[in-house]
């Protein structure tokens, strides 16, 4: 009776976390076990040492965890950190034959891959390669994520550093906003995708950064598409809050080809209080939106933005990403 009580909540837990897409860990009898994004119970007794990394996220993340010899292979367009230009690339438009001839025991994807390529995703896991799909919505969710990076490769203590000095970070932005009071900070539109209008949702690692460096979001009822940070938005929800915008804000990335230019004159955005005063700000989708140590940088480029006296004269341990105005 108690093993059937145990194993009925085991079962509830790992519902729960592919319900919730956030991953349970676990460490029993040498056994390391945890949920990944596309719901399957990931099960390892080693830590993995051949790694082919098919999204810059993760690249950046096993290169701030100290690994570089078990990385064999990053994927298409990286650029930070320098090092990964050096791996060799792999795409999940290449035939499943190029990764085997690379003998992988790990391949890290991300939901979109897992949705998108299942028969290159089948083909790895019938000859053996540990296929796991990962990529956080929520700051929560970021900790676990690193945690679980950690898990895979051995480095756990390491993991546990990257998350130690991630919040000493926000605790000294945090402190550099403290003493605003909330009537005066800056009301905020941060956009997404221009093309369709879209910002981001409420929970997204995007809106955190802008809630940690004192910004208000004007879209706070903005609610998530299909699962993911991206949020429907409208111009006409946009230029209702025309008047309290004071910070037009939007994030450059492959999503987003955006210039200053498209939305200063973008028909009726004149309306908008950022717009006519020329407050408008592009910051790199990497910074801001990609679970990195670098989201760092992305809230403190925000805080100069917002609030530049205050983050000016201060010093950020880090290496600050090209902002334009």
């Amino acid at each position: 009776m108690t093993r059937k009580i145990i194993q009925t909540l085991g079962l509830a837990l790992a519902l729960m976390s592919m319900t919730l897409g956030v991953s349970v860990s676990s460490t029993r009898a040498g056994t390391r076990k945890f949920v990944d994004r596309s719901g399957i119970g990931i099960v390892m007794k080693k830590p993995f040492h051949r790694i082919i990394s098919l999204y810059g996220a993760h690249t950046e993340n096993l290169f701030s965890l100290g690994l570089n010899r078990e990385i064999i292979g990053v994927s298409r367009n990286e650029a930070y950190p320098p090092r990964a230009m050096t791996k060799p690339v792999f795409s999940y438009h290449d035939d499943a034959e190029k990764f085997l001839a690379a003998r992988p025991d790990l391949v890290l994807i991300r939901p979109m891959i897992a949705r998108g390529y299942k028969n290159l995703v089948a083909k790895l896991r019938r000859a053996g390669v540990m296929v796991v799909s990962l990529q956080p919505r929520t700051i929560k969710e970021v900790y676990s994520y690193w945690k679980n990076l950690g898990l895979l490769t051995g480095r756990e203590t390491q993991a546990e550093a990257m998350i130690k000095q991630f919040k000493r970070g926000i605790g000294k932005i945090r402190s550099l906003v403290k003493g605003i009071p909330v009537a005066k900070r800056k009301r905020v539109y941060f956009e997404a995708i221009h093309t369709k209008m879209r910002t981001f949702s409420p929970s997204s690692i995007a809106m955190f950064a802008l809630r940690t460096a004192g910004g208000v979001n004007v879209a706070e009822d903005a609610r998530a598409r299909h699962g993911t940070n991206i949020a429907a938005y409208g111009k006409e929800r946009i230029l209702f809050h025309a008047d309290e915008i004071h910070v037009y804000l939007a994030q450059r990335g492959p999503m987003n080809r955006i210039r200053i230019p498209l939305i200063r004159n973008e028909p009726g955005f004149m309306a908008i209080k950022a717009v006519r005063e020329g407050e408008i700000y592009i910051v790199d989708e990497d910074i801001v939106s990609r679970p990195t140590m670098r989201l760092l940088d992305g809230i403190w480029e925000i805080g100069r933005i917002l609030y530049p006296a205050r983050f000016d004269t201060a010093n950020m341990p880090s290496v600050q990403e090209g902002i334009e105005k």
